[in-house]
């Protein structure tokens, strides 16, 4: 059995989008282990995917270089048997674990003199590999080679985990619908919390309960939404495990969401999927899942990729009503 370390994405959303690739690598060689390396709050999720042998925690800081810790955990991975690497992100510090580890096939895009460290490294043509997960795909094919479909990422549902947060949150009273109002991003990719706010108040009417996910930071956004819409809004921002959130976002009905990391995790969950998007582009990073439905304006300006609106309007994401969101509901 040959083993594959993957040097996953920092991203949450980009480890979901990941799974497409191990997929694929699986399906080349069914008895392939595959290993991922990723930070500590996104390679939880790696644990989730059938694919996935284990996952490698790499507690380093977004962005930090940590050369002692790269090498550290290279040096432990010498004898694990690794026949390839495959590195996802492209900065020079995440090829160096690999190259410490003494991995002979090295794969991964070449940028910031990245040739030092790997000896199997490809061009990025950003024409053709219009989208992130494409760009993932093609590091698990022979150079040139034509990139499949991406197959669609599924999680693993822990259904004795998912009964128990029930009890434990009190949940489950009338049908769900999840909603993700924060975006890691920033500012220019999230709906504004009154159209949230708008929207759970005519879900509730209608007799759903709102779940509120999202990170401890994003914690005053579920609060802004439950004093405004009433009850039954569970604020559970914080309250969750990202495990925890699979496992509840497989229960509910549906997830309205920004373009975000748990948009990803949402669908790869087997919800249905409502994407609002404002900054970004839904066909760079879509859902990946035939449960979706997507609220884009594509303005003029749009899509513009950055943090906070450079016109100070927001248009993008203000000018889209919750009617418009409830309609794509389709309830």
């Amino acid at each position: 059995m040959t083993a594959t370390l993957i040097i996953g994405p920092a991203w949450v959303g980009d480890m979901v989008m990941a799974q497409s690739l191990f997929q694929l690598l699986r399906g080349q060689e069914p008895g392939m282990a595959i290993d991922v390396v990723g930070p500590p709050w996104s390679v939880p999720l790696a644990g989730r995917m059938p694919e996935v042998r284990r996952g490698i925690p790499l507690a380093v800081g977004h962005g930090e270089l940590a050369l002692g810790a790269r090498r550290a955990l290279g040096r432990s991975l010498r004898d694990a048997g690794y026949g390839r690497a495959i590195v996802l992100p492209r900065s020079f510090k995440s090829a160096l674990v690999p190259w410490f580890a003494g991995i002979p096939v090295r794969t991964g895009f070449a940028a910031e003199l990245r040739g030092l460290l790997l000896n199997d490294a490809r061009r990025l043509d950003r024409r053709v590999l219009d989208q992130t997960v494409k760009r993932f795909l093609a590091l698990g094919v022979p150079t040139g080679a034509p990139v499949p479909e991406p197959p669609t990422p599924a999680l693993r549902v822990d259904e004795a985990n998912r009964g128990a947060l029930f009890s434990r949150l009190g949940l489950g009273q009338r049908p769900a619908i999840a909603m993700m109002p924060g975006a890691a991003y920033g500012p220019a990719k999230q709906w504004p919390i009154a159209s949230f706010t708008l929207l759970a108040q005519q879900l509730i009417e209608r007799g759903f309960e709102i779940w509120v996910l999202g990170s401890g930071g994003e914690k005053e956004l579920g609060e802004r939404i439950g004093s405004g819409a009433g009850t039954p809004v569970f604020n559970l921002c914080g309250q969750t495990s990202l495990e925890d959130t699979v496992d509840l976002l497989s229960a509910a009905r549906a997830a309205v969401t920004n373009d975000s990391g748990l948009m990803h995790v949402a669908a790869a969950a087997g919800t249905r999927v409502v994407a609002v998007y404002g900054s970004s582009s839904p066909h760079f990073t879509p859902p990946l899942t035939p449960r979706k439905a997507v609220v884009y304006l594509g303005l003029e300006c749009s899509p513009c990729f950055r943090r906070e609106c450079p016109l100070g309007h927001l248009n993008c994401l203000n000018q889209i009503s919750p009617a418009s969101v409830l309609a794509a509901m389709n309830l």
